[in-house]
C-alpha cells in the first residue's frame, strides 16, 4: 500500500526544485469508499483515486477549444497527457506497480521514442523515491498507522491527496490489507540500497521491450570487442605490409581505441539502465 505514497508525492512538491516540482494546491472532494476525486474544477489538472489501488492523474486537463467571438465550442482537444498507476499490494513491503500512458497527441510521440526508453525515464523518476518510501514505511510502522502522521510532515495543502488517501484506508480499510493468504502482517528486514534500486528482475526480464533492447545492446558491445581485437590481430599478422603509411596506422590504431572505448561505455550504460543504479536525491 506504501507505493502509493509515491504517486501522492508525484504531486505534492511544494517548491521548485531540479525534477520540476511547482506549488500545487490541491482540493479533495467525494470521498468516499470508492475513493476520491481532487481538484474536479480546476483547469490546470486532476488526480483521482478509484478505491483500491487506481490512481487516474493529469497534469493539465483537455478541454475543448472555445471560439471567444462566436462562443462557439470547436471540437478540437488541447494537447492531454493522462498517466493511470496501478499500485498492488503483494505482501508486507512489497507491491506490483503497473502504470499506463495515454495523449491525444496523433501517435508521433510513440513512433518517435522507443518504448524501451521510455521505460527507463519512468523508472528513473520511481527510483527518486523508492529509498524514501522504503524508509518510510518502516517509520510509519514504527509510530502505529493510526499515529501515521507523527511519522512525517505534511503541511501544505500539495500534501491532501496523501492525507485523504490515510484517512480513506483507516475508514474503510482499518488500516488494514486483505491479503489472498494467511500472513502475518509484519515488514521484512530492511532491504539494501542495491536491493531497492534493482532493475532487472523487478522489470527488465518481464518487459518485453527492455530485455529485447538489453539482448541487442549485449550483441552490439561484443561485436565492438571483436572488432577492436580482430584489427589489432589484423594488424599483427600484417606486419606492416598491409597499413603502410603511418596515416593509415594511425586511423586504424584510432577506430582500435574508439570501439574499444564505445564497448566499455555501453557496457556502463547497460549496468545503471538495466540492472541498478544508484539514486542519491540530494545530489538531484
Amino acid at each position: 500500500i506504501y507505493i502509493y505514497i509515491y504517486v501522492c508525492m508525484y504531486v505534492c512538491m511544494f517548491e521548485f526544485d531540479q525534477e520540476g516540482g511547482l506549488p500545487i494546491k490541491m482540493n479533495i472532494e467525494e470521498l468516499n469508499i470508492a475513493g476520491f476525486h481532487s481538484n474536479p474544477e480546476e483547469n490546470w489538472g486532476y488526480f483521482k483515486f478509484i478505491a483500491p489501488v487506481t490512481l487516474i492523474g493529469s497534469p493539465f486537463r483537455a478541454k475543448p477549444v472555445v471560439d471567444q467571438d462566436n462562443n462557439n465550442t470547436n471540437n478540437k482537444k488541447q494537447p492531454e497527457v493522462t498517466t493511470v498507476f496501478f499500485c498492488i499490494s503483494v505482501s508486507p513491503g512489497r507491491c506490483r506497480v503497473i502504470w499506463a500512458n495515454g495523449y491525444n497527441l496523433d501517435g508521433w510521440f510513440d513512433k518517435m521514442i522507443p518504448r524501451w526508453w521510455l521505460h527507463i525515464k519512468t523508472n528513473q523518476v520511481l527510483d527518486s523515491d523508492s529509498s524514501v518510501l522504503h524508509i518510510e514505511e518502516r517509520n510509519y510502522a514504527a509510530f502505529g498507522l493510526d499515529n501515521w502522521h507523527k511519522a512525517c510532515y505534511v503541511p501544505t495543502s500539495s500534501d491532501n491527496l496523501i492525507i485523504a488517501f490515510r484517512n480513506w484506508f483507516k475508514k474503510y480499510c482499518n488500516n488494514q490489507v486483505g491479503w489472498l493468504t494467511p500472513m502475518v502482517n509484519q515488514l521484512p528486514p530492511a532491504s539494501t540500497r542495491v536491493e531497492v534500486y534493482e532493475r532487472y528482475w523487478s522489470h527488465v526480464m518481464q518487459c518485453t521491450s527492455c530485455s529485447a533492447a538489453l539482448k541487442w545492446m549485449r550483441a552490439l558491445e561484443v561485436a565492438l570487442q571483436v572488432a577492436s581485437v580482430a584489427v589489432v590481430g589484423f594488424l599483427a599478422a600484417g606486419k606492416g605490409t598491409v597499413v603502410t603509411s603511418g596515416v593509415q596506422r594511425a586511423a586504424v590504431v584510432a577506430a582500435v581505441v574508439l570501439c574499444f572505448a564505445a564497448s566499455r561505455w555501453l557496457a556502463g550504460f547497460i549496468e545503471k539502465t538495466f540492472y541498478f543504479e544508484d539514486y542519491v536525491l540530494a545530489d538531484k
